[in-house]
Protein backbone atom coordinates (compact mmCIF):
# COMPACT_ATOMS: atom_id res chain seq x y z
CA UNK A 1 0.00 0.00 0.00
CA UNK A 2 1.12 3.45 -1.22
CA UNK A 3 1.08 6.66 1.27
CA UNK A 4 1.24 10.17 1.12
CA UNK A 5 2.73 12.98 3.58
CA UNK A 6 0.51 15.61 4.22
CA UNK A 7 1.58 18.83 4.70
CA UNK A 8 1.96 18.68 8.90
CA UNK A 9 4.17 15.39 7.95
CA UNK A 10 1.66 12.96 8.94
CA UNK A 11 1.22 9.79 6.50
CA UNK A 12 -2.00 8.39 5.63
CA UNK A 13 -2.45 5.79 3.01
CA UNK A 14 -3.04 6.94 -0.79
CA UNK A 15 -7.02 7.07 -1.49
CA UNK A 16 -7.55 6.20 -4.89
CA UNK A 17 -11.50 7.51 -4.27
CA UNK A 18 -10.24 10.82 -3.04
CA UNK A 19 -8.16 11.69 -6.27
CA UNK A 20 -11.16 10.63 -8.50
CA UNK A 21 -13.62 12.78 -6.23
CA UNK A 22 -11.24 15.52 -7.06
CA UNK A 23 -11.42 14.88 -10.46
CA UNK A 24 -15.15 14.95 -10.62
CA UNK A 25 -15.62 17.83 -9.13
CA UNK A 26 -13.17 20.08 -11.59
CA UNK A 27 -15.46 18.92 -14.53
CA UNK A 28 -13.83 15.40 -15.38
CA UNK A 29 -15.81 12.64 -16.53
CA UNK A 30 -16.66 9.40 -14.50
CA UNK A 31 -14.36 6.97 -16.93
CA UNK A 32 -12.13 9.64 -17.26
CA UNK A 33 -11.58 10.58 -13.38
CA UNK A 34 -11.00 6.54 -12.88
CA UNK A 35 -8.48 6.30 -15.13
CA UNK A 36 -6.10 8.88 -14.03
CA UNK A 37 -6.80 8.66 -10.40
CA UNK A 38 -4.96 4.90 -11.35
CA UNK A 39 -2.30 6.19 -13.51
CA UNK A 40 -1.83 8.70 -10.81
CA UNK A 41 -1.50 6.16 -7.78
CA UNK A 42 0.51 3.72 -10.10
CA UNK A 43 2.68 6.31 -10.83
CA UNK A 44 3.64 8.34 -7.87
CA UNK A 45 6.41 7.04 -5.36
CA UNK A 46 5.48 5.92 -1.47
CA UNK A 47 5.42 9.06 0.60
CA UNK A 48 4.51 11.30 -2.08
CA UNK A 49 3.64 15.18 -1.08
CA UNK A 50 -0.18 15.50 -1.12
CA UNK A 51 0.72 19.03 -2.58
CA UNK A 52 2.85 16.99 -5.43
CA UNK A 53 -0.25 14.65 -6.01
CA UNK A 54 -3.00 18.11 -6.57
CA UNK A 55 -0.61 19.02 -9.27
CA UNK A 56 -0.71 15.84 -10.70
CA UNK A 57 -4.64 16.23 -10.68
CA UNK A 58 -4.40 19.44 -12.14
CA UNK A 59 -2.26 19.07 -14.70
CA UNK A 60 -4.00 15.42 -15.74
CA UNK A 61 -7.81 17.43 -15.23
CA UNK A 62 -6.63 20.35 -17.85
CA UNK A 63 -5.59 17.81 -20.15
CA UNK A 64 -9.32 15.98 -20.53
CA UNK A 65 -11.10 19.13 -19.51
CA UNK A 66 -9.07 23.14 -20.92
CA UNK A 67 -11.78 24.75 -18.66
CA UNK A 68 -9.72 23.39 -15.20
CA UNK A 69 -6.94 25.98 -15.99
CA UNK A 70 -9.40 28.84 -15.28
CA UNK A 71 -10.33 27.05 -11.67
CA UNK A 72 -8.32 27.74 -8.64
CA UNK A 73 -7.89 25.57 -5.31
CA UNK A 74 -11.55 25.51 -3.76
CA UNK A 75 -9.68 26.02 -0.17
CA UNK A 76 -7.54 28.19 -1.47
CA UNK A 77 -10.37 30.46 -2.60
CA UNK A 78 -12.45 30.49 0.21
CA UNK A 79 -9.43 31.78 2.09
CA UNK A 80 -9.39 34.57 -0.34
CA UNK A 81 -12.53 35.89 0.67
CA UNK A 82 -12.70 38.60 3.19
CA UNK A 83 -14.03 37.76 6.19
CA UNK A 84 -16.84 40.49 6.46
CA UNK A 85 -18.69 41.07 4.42
CA UNK A 86 -17.77 38.91 1.74
CA UNK A 87 -17.62 35.49 3.11
CA UNK A 88 -20.49 36.45 5.18
CA UNK A 89 -22.87 37.17 2.34
CA UNK A 90 -21.38 33.66 0.38
CA UNK A 91 -22.71 31.45 3.47
CA UNK A 92 -25.80 33.31 3.43
CA UNK A 93 -26.04 32.68 -0.46
CA UNK A 94 -25.11 29.10 0.08
CA UNK A 95 -27.90 28.70 2.59
CA UNK A 96 -30.04 30.31 0.19
CA UNK A 97 -29.25 27.48 -2.58
CA UNK A 98 -29.83 25.06 0.23
CA UNK A 99 -33.46 25.85 0.80
CA UNK A 100 -33.18 28.25 3.92
CA UNK A 101 -34.97 31.62 4.08
CA UNK A 102 -32.02 33.70 5.36
CA UNK A 103 -32.79 37.43 6.99
CA UNK A 104 -29.37 39.36 7.79
CA UNK A 105 -28.85 42.48 9.65
CA UNK A 106 -30.49 40.88 12.83
CA UNK A 107 -29.86 42.22 16.44
CA UNK A 108 -31.85 39.96 18.75
CA UNK A 109 -32.34 40.80 22.48
CA UNK A 110 -31.89 37.97 24.87
CA UNK A 111 -33.27 37.80 28.74
CA UNK A 112 -28.74 39.62 29.64
CA UNK A 113 -28.18 41.27 26.64
CA UNK A 114 -28.72 41.76 22.56
CA UNK A 115 -26.56 39.81 20.33
CA UNK A 116 -26.13 40.65 17.12
CA UNK A 117 -25.94 37.74 14.28
CA UNK A 118 -24.34 36.95 11.23
CA UNK A 119 -27.87 35.85 9.83
CA UNK A 120 -31.37 34.00 11.09
CA UNK A 121 -32.10 30.89 8.73
CA UNK A 122 -35.29 28.93 8.71
CA UNK A 123 -35.63 25.53 7.27
CA UNK A 124 -38.59 22.73 7.44
CA UNK A 125 -39.86 24.58 10.45
CA UNK A 126 -36.80 25.47 12.76
CA UNK A 127 -34.95 28.59 13.10
CA UNK A 128 -31.30 28.64 13.80
CA UNK A 129 -29.08 32.09 14.49
CA UNK A 130 -25.66 32.09 12.41
CA UNK A 131 -22.47 32.69 13.20
CA UNK A 132 -19.54 32.84 10.41
CA UNK A 133 -15.73 31.92 11.39
CA UNK A 134 -13.42 32.66 8.44
CA UNK A 135 -9.80 32.09 7.83
CA UNK A 136 -7.39 33.33 5.39
CA UNK A 137 -5.37 29.95 5.85
CA UNK A 138 -7.32 26.87 5.26
CA UNK A 139 -4.77 25.02 7.20
CA UNK A 140 -5.74 26.84 10.95
CA UNK A 141 -8.54 24.96 12.46
CA UNK A 142 -11.88 25.85 13.97
CA UNK A 143 -11.62 25.04 17.39
CA UNK A 144 -13.84 25.02 20.75
CA UNK A 145 -14.76 29.02 21.85
CA UNK A 146 -17.12 29.18 19.08
CA UNK A 147 -19.48 26.70 20.38
CA UNK A 148 -19.29 27.77 23.35
CA UNK A 149 -20.51 31.14 22.71
CA UNK A 150 -23.09 29.88 20.63
CA UNK A 151 -24.61 27.56 23.44
CA UNK A 152 -24.59 30.75 25.77
CA UNK A 153 -26.32 32.66 22.74
CA UNK A 154 -28.85 30.05 22.05
CA UNK A 155 -30.30 29.96 26.49
CA UNK A 156 -29.89 33.57 26.46
CA UNK A 157 -31.84 34.64 23.67
CA UNK A 158 -34.78 31.86 24.31
CA UNK A 159 -35.02 33.04 28.05
CA UNK A 160 -35.41 35.93 26.26
CA UNK A 161 -38.20 35.19 24.12
CA UNK A 162 -40.30 33.08 27.20
CA UNK A 163 -39.69 36.65 28.56
CA UNK A 164 -40.82 38.25 25.82
CA UNK A 165 -37.52 40.44 24.97
CA UNK A 166 -37.16 38.21 21.99
CA UNK A 167 -39.35 38.72 18.98
CA UNK A 168 -37.93 35.74 17.42
CA UNK A 169 -38.44 32.25 18.81
CA UNK A 170 -34.27 30.82 18.11
CA UNK A 171 -34.58 26.81 17.86
CA UNK A 172 -30.17 26.48 18.02
CA UNK A 173 -26.95 27.60 16.46
CA UNK A 174 -25.61 26.87 13.10
CA UNK A 175 -21.67 27.37 13.24
CA UNK A 176 -20.70 27.93 9.33
CA UNK A 177 -16.32 27.83 8.78
CA UNK A 178 -14.14 27.69 5.67
CA UNK A 179 -11.78 25.47 7.65
CA UNK A 180 -11.36 21.98 9.44
CA UNK A 181 -13.12 21.38 12.88
CA UNK A 182 -11.12 20.32 16.24
CA UNK A 183 -11.88 16.65 17.57
CA UNK A 184 -13.19 19.20 20.55
CA UNK A 185 -14.93 21.25 18.48
CA UNK A 186 -17.13 18.04 17.44
CA UNK A 187 -17.81 16.63 20.24
CA UNK A 188 -19.00 19.89 22.39
CA UNK A 189 -21.16 20.60 19.12
CA UNK A 190 -22.86 16.89 19.21
CA UNK A 191 -23.06 17.05 22.85
CA UNK A 192 -24.93 20.28 23.20
CA UNK A 193 -27.12 19.78 19.91
CA UNK A 194 -25.13 23.04 17.92
CA UNK A 195 -25.25 23.15 14.10
CA UNK A 196 -21.69 22.43 12.43
CA UNK A 197 -20.87 22.95 9.17
CA UNK A 198 -16.90 22.87 8.29
CA UNK A 199 -15.11 22.21 5.15
CA UNK A 200 -15.16 18.71 5.96
CA UNK A 201 -17.68 18.29 8.21
CA UNK A 202 -20.45 16.68 8.82
CA UNK A 203 -19.73 13.92 6.48
CA UNK A 204 -22.37 14.30 3.76
CA UNK A 205 -23.37 18.23 4.70
CA UNK A 206 -20.22 19.58 4.43
CA UNK A 207 -19.49 23.37 3.26
CA UNK A 208 -17.55 21.51 -0.09
CA UNK A 209 -20.49 18.59 -0.25
CA UNK A 210 -22.84 21.76 -0.15
CA UNK A 211 -20.71 24.31 -2.66
CA UNK A 212 -20.51 21.64 -5.06
CA UNK A 213 -24.14 19.97 -5.09
CA UNK A 214 -25.49 23.56 -6.46
CA UNK A 215 -22.14 25.01 -7.73
CA UNK A 216 -22.12 28.10 -5.43
CA UNK A 217 -18.53 28.21 -5.85
CA UNK A 218 -16.87 32.21 -4.30
CA UNK A 219 -15.78 34.63 -7.74
CA UNK A 220 -12.25 33.87 -6.26
CA UNK A 221 -12.48 30.63 -8.06
CA UNK A 222 -11.68 31.85 -11.49
CA UNK A 223 -8.32 32.34 -11.72
CA UNK A 224 -7.26 36.08 -11.83
CA UNK A 225 -9.50 37.08 -9.26
CA UNK A 226 -7.61 38.27 -6.09
CA UNK A 227 -7.86 39.55 -3.56
CA UNK A 228 -8.33 43.48 -4.88
CA UNK A 229 -10.71 42.40 -7.60
CA UNK A 230 -13.01 40.14 -5.04
CA UNK A 231 -12.93 42.83 -2.48
CA UNK A 232 -14.44 45.24 -5.09
CA UNK A 233 -16.73 42.65 -6.46
CA UNK A 234 -18.07 41.40 -2.95
CA UNK A 235 -18.82 45.48 -1.57
CA UNK A 236 -20.97 45.62 -4.74
CA UNK A 237 -22.63 42.10 -3.31
CA UNK A 238 -21.55 39.80 -5.90
CA UNK A 239 -19.77 36.80 -4.28
CA UNK A 240 -20.20 33.96 -6.44
CA UNK A 241 -19.11 32.81 -9.68
CA UNK A 242 -22.52 32.07 -10.84
CA UNK A 243 -23.46 35.58 -10.33
CA UNK A 244 -20.72 37.23 -12.39
CA UNK A 245 -21.48 34.50 -15.09
CA UNK A 246 -24.75 35.07 -15.51
CA UNK A 247 -25.34 38.09 -14.14
CA UNK A 248 -25.65 41.63 -15.97
CA UNK A 249 -21.80 42.54 -17.28
CA UNK A 250 -22.39 46.36 -17.44
CA UNK A 251 -24.14 46.27 -14.34
CA UNK A 252 -21.69 44.87 -12.53
CA UNK A 253 -18.89 46.75 -13.69
CA UNK A 254 -20.64 49.80 -12.88
CA UNK A 255 -21.46 48.58 -9.74
CA UNK A 256 -17.96 46.97 -8.50
CA UNK A 257 -15.79 50.11 -10.40
CA UNK A 258 -14.41 47.62 -12.59
CA UNK A 259 -13.77 47.54 -16.21
CA UNK A 260 -16.01 46.15 -18.21
CA UNK A 261 -13.36 44.32 -20.47
CA UNK A 262 -12.22 42.58 -17.17
CA UNK A 263 -15.70 41.74 -15.95
CA UNK A 264 -16.43 39.95 -19.39
CA UNK A 265 -12.83 37.92 -19.08
CA UNK A 266 -14.48 37.02 -15.25
CA UNK A 267 -17.54 35.93 -16.46
CA UNK A 268 -16.08 34.00 -19.63
CA UNK A 269 -13.61 31.56 -17.07
CA UNK A 270 -17.11 31.47 -14.89
CA UNK A 271 -18.89 29.98 -17.50
CA UNK A 272 -16.49 27.88 -18.87
CA UNK A 273 -16.29 26.08 -14.83
CA UNK A 274 -19.65 26.14 -14.27
CA UNK A 275 -20.80 24.58 -17.73
CA UNK A 276 -20.12 20.88 -18.91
Amino acid sequence: MKHVTKVDGRRQPFDRGRVQRTLRNMGVGAEEAERIAHEIEESVPDGVKTRTVLRMIRARAKAVRPAVSHRTNLRRALGLLRSKPDFEEFVRVLLREHGYRVETGCILAGLCGEHEVDAIAEKDGTTLFVEVKHHASHHRVTGLDEGRIARAIVEDLQEGFRSGRCTVSIDGALIVCNTKLSAHAKRYATCRGIGHIGWDYPEEQNLRAMIEETQSYPVTIVTGVGRSVSARLGAAGFVTAKQIAYGDAAAIARDAGIPLKEVLLIAGRARAILEP
